[in-house]
């Protein structure tokens, strides 16, 4: 589940994070399944670090926008996406109270603190009263053993830290679920729709390393 985009280091995107079609087929389907349930068809959606743009392409939702340090993030979007190639630190493209649902992936990782307080910050200004944070990535209580393997990792961050951070900017959370997804697509276990969604509707989630966090400002 690797969906990067900050790193605008075209080797990070050749070595570590390489276009790969079964994040598509798992984006799809976790649109279709979970994702798309969470918003509603004419809100205005936010990808920050869109990487490959498989979230932000999928969902359904009345506005898309987009941002991400990657040079060549504008070639996998899709038309009609408001996008910036930018930090995203710097959100001025995006109007005030405008967002209803901001989503990160695998991005807060990859920032010191001081750049994801920054960050929050704009976070805070550009949702709408009824607007929502959800944050899905590396949950370190369940993928220590993992977690540095990627080397542009520079903060740790648990279920409970995360929530912890949140609530100091600002941020109060809905919810918290430690185990969520796995880790990566790059497994030997299929990437088929079918198996997403039973996954996602099962009690049980093995190999679940990744955690999905959502907040609402506070």
């Amino acid at each position: 589940m690797e969906t990067l985009g900050r790193v605008p280091d075209l080797a990070y995107h050749r070595v570590r994070f390489t276009h790969d079609p079964r994040r598509e087929v798992l984006w799809r389907s976790l649109c279709r399944y979970y994702f798309d349930h969470l918003v509603a068809p004419a809100d205005c959606v936010l990808e920050l670090g869109c990487g490959y743009g498989h979230f932000i392409n999928n969902i359904k939702c009345g506005k898309k926008m987009a941002i991400d340090e990657y040079p060549e993030v504008l070639t996998y979007l899709d038309p009609g996406i408001v996008a910036r190639i930018g930090k995203v630190t710097n959100l001025d493209f995006v109007p005030d109270r405008s967002v209803d649902f901001v989503f990160a992936s695998n991005l807060f990782e990859h920032l010191n603190q001081a750049d994801f307080a920054t960050t929050l910050g704009e976070i805070k200004r550009t949702l709408n009263p009824r607007g929502t944070l959800n944050i899905l990535q590396p949950n370190y209580r369940l993928a220590f053993k993992e977690y540095f393997d990627d080397y542009t990792h520079v903060s740790v961050y648990s279920d409970i830290s995360l929530c912890d951070f949140l609530s100091a900017n600002g941020f109060q959370i809905l919810e918290r679920r430690p185990g969520f997804l796995p880790l990566t697509v790059k497994s030997r276990w299929p990437v088929s729709p079918v198996l997403i969604k039973l996954y996602l509707t099962s009690p049980v989630k093995p190999f679940a390393k990744q955690m999905f966090i959502r907040a609402v400002v506070g």
